[in-house]
């Protein structure tokens, strides 16, 4: 499935101020970590978990900027990112959630395939992990509700035709 070929309906992309937010956030405690492991007095053991979790911490910051430069992309053959990565497709996809109590993020909504798939994760704009695939984080609630509206009537389109 590539973009080429498929038509394009909707793009869901981090929202500039919620993305430099949660980048800032990330990086800020990942330096205080750091900070905190030279500047208060404390054993080896904690001064290396510091220097660890801030490192690790900037890390995620950094996979987040990378990762929340691109966008989800609903086409007519399902769920990818505007590199051209399959996150769904639209014939595995059997139920979208945007309910309240759902496990999704945060300006989001949860998807559900009949079979599981690989576990990936793009900080701030998905996860996949088994058979649930989350959308959202730093997006736009506007841009993710009219998405999983829409991805809700192609699903349900779908379901109608196999029957």
């Amino acid at each position: 499935m590539t973009t080429d070929r498929a038509e394009e309906l909707f793009r869901l992309q981090a929202s500039p101020p919620r993305r430099a937010f949660a980048v800032g956030v990330l990086y800020v405690l990942g330096a205080l970590l750091a900070y905190l492991a030279f500047a208060a007095p404390a054993a080896a053991g904690y001064r290396i978990a510091l220097v660890l979790c801030g490192a690790v911490t900037m890390w995620a910051g950094e996979r987040m900027r990378q990762g929340t430069k691109e966008a989800v992309v609903l086409t007519t053959d399902g769920l990818v990112e505007s590199t051209g990565r399959v996150i769904a497709p639209l014939d595995r996809i059997v139920k979208v959630d945007r309910g309240t109590f759902a496990f999704r993020p945060s300006n989001g909504f949860l998807v559900t395939l009949d079979s599981p798939m690989e576990r990936a994760w793009v900080p701030g704009l998905w996860w996949r992990v088994g058979r649930r695939i989350g959308l959202g984080g730093v997006t736009s609630g506007g841009q993710s509700k009219a998405m999983a509206d829409q991805l809700a009537l192609m699903v349900a389109d779908l379901s109608t035709e196999r029957r």
